[in-house]
């Protein structure tokens, strides 16, 4: 029984959205289920895949907070 996790920012996928929608999870669960089916082989029924949406102030990149790395990109000092 195979569990993926995905995890993905609560930025949302366009400009204007606060979280990834519920389709575009349903098309992530759907395509990662399919690719472990075609793979590996495994059942669809006997997949889980859980989603987590991290919060903006929850991780980081470059050794700084995200919105410092955004930040600091921006007046190009990365």
């Amino acid at each position: 029984m195979p569990m993926v996790t995905i995890q993905v920012t609560r930025q949302g996928s366009a400009p204007g959205r606060s979280a990834v929608t519920a389709d575009e999870k349903a098309q992530l669960i759907a395509g990662v289920s399919q690719l472990l089916l075609d793979v590996l082989g495994k059942p669809l029924d006997s997949t889980f895949v859980v989603i987590q949406e991290v919060e903006l102030e929850n991780w980081g990149v470059g050794g700084v907070p995200v919105l410092e790395y955004r930040r600091r990109q921006a007046a190009g000092q990365v």
